[in-house]
């Protein structure tokens, strides 16, 4: 705040506003713990549903005809696509940063964090 000549106070609006909107960087480290959060939900996702797979027995197939019993495979589908898909976008942003490879250098670079 400035005092004009007749002792009125004024803002400089824009300067305000610059300083307020002014676009701030995530610390490289949280990318790092995100990315990891997203890798071990995308392998829990996967290991639930070989582990479900895996205990089914005949009864239990016959029972899959009755949508109640699909949540707990939907949930694991659900959460295992989105946190695919946020390491694919988190691998799109990096190559786009660092370097325009195309998408055989994003395949190979989602493959290799891919825990499957």
């Amino acid at each position: 705040m400035s005092t004009g000549e007749q002792g009125e106070s004024t803002w400089d609006v824009e300067a305000l506003l610059g300083d307020v909107l002014r676009p701030i960087e995530p610390p490289e480290l949280l990318s790092g713990r995100i990315e990891d959060t997203f890798t071990a939900l995308s392998a829990a996702a996967a290991t639930e549903l070989s582990d479900w797979a895996e205990e089914l027995s005949d009864s239990e197939m016959r029972a899959l005809r009755d949508p109640r019993n699909w949540v707990r495979p939907v949930v694991a589908v659900g959460v295992g696509g989105v946190a695919t898909g946020a390491l694919v976008l988190f691998e799109l942003r990096r190559r786009g940063k660092h370097e325009a490879n195309g998408l055989k250098g994003l395949a190979s670079g989602v493959r290799d964090r891919t825990p499957f």
